[in-house]
């Protein structure tokens, strides 16, 4: 494990990358003919592209360690969008510096639910992997954490935007949080969805198995997309509470109970036999400057 004194992560969430591209006729039949029309008549005016590109910059300009970016980078999953999205992450930073775990838009439709994973392979994949079919959980060691992916990405009917993690991954989660039991490492677990959630139509539906999962062998810190909102939930871990952090929307100007565009900076060193967390806020305003919004210790 690296030796550093404090290190950073930036986490920032559904970027919904604006503008959509040109859609084909034959593109937006199904589920994607609602997410289009939704899109045409409300989201266009919600996510926008300066939004991003300034949370972007302040982002960059804050100099992390390292970037976590939860899922949604995506709007229909068309075709068309896969290799914009690759260009805006590689400005971002390369695949080293930069981890992504995909969300429900990014596999929005059975056609193209394996292309995100094709695409944007070099961001999805773990350390030493080199299958070039992208699976989860997977593992990267930066500094001291220990970043642990897992994708509750799966495509669903119309209306519906629930996630779902599986056995075979749950499986493969416990036996790599086993693996890192005995290992002084900051475990940070990457997930699109919330642990919890009201909206049955956005939940997590194998939440419970993740949960008790985590009661057994703990992480130290969760961050997750999908909701739009500031978010911090605890969670029942093996040594103590675990804070589940989520952030709104990367592109978003605020609205109705969504906030404006936000990311969270966590500053993560060694305390002891512990960890000290300090968690910074920092959000667009309605001329799309970027400002500090709260700060919190976290351990």
């Amino acid at each position: 494990m690296d030796v550093m004194t404090t290190f950073t992560l930036a986490h920032l969430s559904d970027p919904h990358l604006p503008p959509m591209p040109m859609v084909r006729l034959r593109d937006i039949a199904g589920k994607r003919a609602l997410g289009y029309l939704n899109w045409t008549r409300n989201r266009h005016r919600v996510h926008l592209r300066e939004a991003l590109d300034s949370l972007v910059a302040d982002v960059q300009a804050q100099a992390p360690d390292h970037i976590a970016i939860t899922g949604d980078i995506v709007n229909l999953a068309l075709e068309a969008e896969f290799a914009p999205a690759r260009k805006w992450l590689e400005s971002i930073g390369t695949p080293d510096r930069v981890t992504v775990v995909p969300g429900n838009h990014d596999c929005y439709v059975r056609d193209t639910q394996h292309r995100f994973a094709q695409v944007w392979r070099g961001y999805l994949s773990g350390d030493g992997v080199s299958n070039p079919d992208t699976t989860f959980p997977n593992l990267r060691r930066r500094g001291p954490l220990a970043l642990i992916s897992v994708s509750s990405a799966v495509p669903t009917p119309p209306l519906m935007a629930t996630g779902w993690l599986g056995q075979l991954q749950l499986q493969a989660l416990k036996h790599m949080l086993e693996g890192l039991s005995a290992e002084q490492a900051f475990r940070v677990l990457l997930i699109h969805h919330p642990l919890r959630s009201n909206a049955r139509t956005k939940r997590l539906t194998d939440s419970h198995l993740l949960l008790a999962l985590l009661k057994q062998h703990g992480v130290e810190m969760i961050l997750h997309g999908h909701d739009h909102v500031h978010s911090t939930i605890w969670v029942e871990g093996s040594n103590g509470p675990i804070p589940a952090i989520g952030v709104p929307s990367a592109s978003a100007i605020a609205h109705g109970r969504h906030p404006a565009a936000a990311y969270n900076l966590f500053a993560i060193e060694r305390e002891g036999a512990g960890w000290r967390v300090e968690q910074t806020i920092r959000g667009i305003d309605d001329s799309f400057r970027v400002h500090e919004l709260r700060r919190t210790r976290l351990s």
